[in-house]
């Protein structure tokens, strides 16, 4: 019988593992026959959980983010890390990576980068950077702190994880407009959450383009995801109830100020203006 993961087999920011409960009870809903239409692949989570729950349904993996390529590269990554935590045996656990140690590892990265011309950084940096930080070149690790994260046992190479599945890779808006008129097809939505760090996503994802996301819905089946940051639940309340308001700043002579919070943070300051009549 096929194993069923209930979390990625690889660290990917934004995985939906706290939900996979629930979203197999919402699954049953669906006929046996659904195609499934992930626009948004990611770690291809929602997509093997589609196609174990739903054997005979065509299940869409839009893989943009090259999740595969990670997968492919287990042996690898796992002989990769075997080498890196005899580099920092002496270093504790959690603690920092200095000195020789640290010189050693960015050696043995290069070593790798060198001979299999891949390397899968989001594992790596899950590996001897804290949670959630991502540098996806060496030369960007560099100037980061490392410490001892590197876990004790190896990935499994879960090799069929991505069964059954159609694997894409394109513009989610692309993948959306090939199915829209199909009959009963259902979207698994899980964009990149808006006011999160999305730096290992490979699209500049602006606000126009989250907002974007919802126009996909109407008039389809789908399973949406977000948060309570991206306040998208709220904004789309109070569009439905404010219809004729239109876009207040169209016309509008914008002005703007680049503002400096310290070396290396800066962000941008905007005056729009317009005068009625």
């Amino acid at each position: 019988m096929r194993k069923q993961y209930l979390s990625a087999p690889l660290p990917f920011q934004g995985q939906k593992r706290m939900f996979a409960k629930e979203y197999i009870k919402v699954l049953q809903q669906f006929p046996d026959n659904t195609t499934f239409v992930d626009l948004f692949g990611g770690s291809g989570l929602l997509s093997h959980i589609a196609k174990c729950q739903k054997p005979d349904s065509t299940v869409v993996y839009n893989d943009f983010d090259g999740y595969r390529l990670r997968l492919e590269h287990i042996p690898q990554t796992n002989e990769l890390l075997a080498e890196l935590r005899e580099i920092v045996q002496g270093t504790p656990r959690y603690k920092p990576i200095t000195g020789d140690a640290r010189e050693k590892v960015f050696e043995c990265l290069q070593k790798y980068q060198d001979r299999y011309g891949y390397l899968d950084f989001i594992t790596i940096s899950s590996s001897i950077m804290f949670s959630m930080k991502y540098r996806l070149n060496i030369e960007e690790m560099r100037k980061e702190a490392l410490y001892n994260t590197i876990r004790k046992t190896d990935y499994p190479l879960c090799s069929d994880y991505l069964d059954g599945l159609n694997i894409v890779s394109a513009d989610y808006k692309q993948v959306f407009n090939q199915y829209k008129d199909k009959p009963g097809v259902v979207f698994l939505v899980d964009p990149p959450y808006l006011s999160t760090e999305v730096g290992t996503y490979k699209m500049y994802w602006r606000l126009a383009d989250y907002l974007d996301v919802p126009t996909v819905l109407a008039g389809h089946s789908f399973v949406y995801f977000t948060s309570n940051k991206s306040s998208i639940l709220e904004l789309c309340d109070w569009i439905g109830r404010n219809k004729t308001i239109g876009n207040p700043f169209e016309k509008c002579t914008k002005v703007e100020f680049n503002a400096h919070m310290n070396y290396n943070a800066t962000y941008t300051d905007m005056m729009l203006y317009k005068k009625a009549g």
